[in-house]
């Protein structure tokens, strides 16, 4: 008989950090163009996996001097390889016990027919098979789908925050038929004290302080600050007019620049792990404090 303990414990043991279940009925009202059920009406759980991103991938870019971990094994590889194998060999699990499973990687930025931006689709290069379904490819909105798995809660930034990593994970999906009980939403102590170091200290200032955005989700109205997507996407990658945070301006080839997270999540990712630690509030914890001198900044 497949349980839900069967199925996480096989996660973790392909290496996962965090895995939660989620029932279906927590998407009620969500848009039908990032509605999980419209991918397997059938579909009884969405099964969500967390790979941490490793607080040593960020010491680089802490220190202005190497900035290719964080690119490569604090984002590309945890969504490219490492998730993906996860999603493979455990679809492979639920399916030897007789159900459906369809994995869902996170790298809707290479593979999609729709483009997103600001939380609009931008582009649409698909069209519905018939009037009563969205087009192809649906979005699921990870961190959402991880809150309906009892990981955590979204923070001010939007970022996604666990009891165990703060803002330092990335997830995956997969949908199946199989009943797995579900997790609980999660209801441990606030993570998220809103200290607004997230939006202080974002290099490109992409997150408001004075508008924010709700929604409803299985019963809880969520708040973040409205990020400014296309904001965020200079400032990660350090274009102007953000070159104080960009060593690399001036190369002969700029394209170069688009494969180097520039401020490594100055304020959404280092700056809240950074509080989150002094405030004692993560069960992952390190000998030493992440920031040890004087944060840089280019004249």
């Amino acid at each position: 008989m497949l349980t839900a303990k069967k199925v996480k414990d096989v996660a973790r043991k392909l290496g996962a950090d965090l895995v939660g279940i989620a029932s279906l009925d927590r998407f009620e009202g969500a848009p039908k163009q990032m509605d999980p059920r419209y991918i397997n009406p059938d579909a009884k759980a969405l099964v969500v996996i967390g790979l941490r991103i490793p607080r040593g991938t960020l010491r680089g870019i802490e220190e202005g001097t190497y900035f290719l971990s964080y690119s490569s094994q604090g984002y590309g590889s945890i969504n490219m390889i490492y998730n993906p194998f996860i999603l493979y060999h455990l679809t492979r699990f639920i399916e030897d016990h007789g159900y459906e499973a369809t994995p869902i990687p996170n790298d809707y930025y290479n593979w999609p027919a729709i483009e997103y931006g600001n939380g609009k689709m931008k582009k649409n290069w698909s069209r519905p098979v018939s009037p009563d379904k969205p087009a192809p490819d649906v979005f699921i909105h990870f961190r959402i789908a991880a809150f309906c798995a009892g990981l955590g809660e979204i923070g001010y930034s939007k970022i996604f925050l666990t009891p165990e990593f703060g803002p330092r994970q990335r997830f995956a999906c997969i949908l199946t038929d199989a009943p797995l009980e579900p997790d609980p939403i999660y209801d441990g102590p606030k993570i998220c004290d809103r200290c607004m170091l997230c939006a202080k200290e974002c290099s490109a200032n992409a997150i408001s302080t004075k508008e924010t955005i709700k929604v409803k989700v299985a019963g809880r109205e969520l708040e973040w600050g409205k990020l400014d997507v296309e904001a965020c996407t200079k400032g990660f990658q350090g274009l102007k007019p953000y070159e104080k945070y960009n060593p690399f301006l001036g190369e002969p080839s700029p394209a170069i620049i688009y494969s180097r997270a520039i401020e490594g999540a100055r304020g959404c990712i280092r700056a809240c792990m950074i509080h989150l630690e002094k405030e004692g509030k993560l069960k992952n914890r390190f000998v030493q404090p992440f920031r040890r001198r004087k944060a840089w900044k280019m004249e």
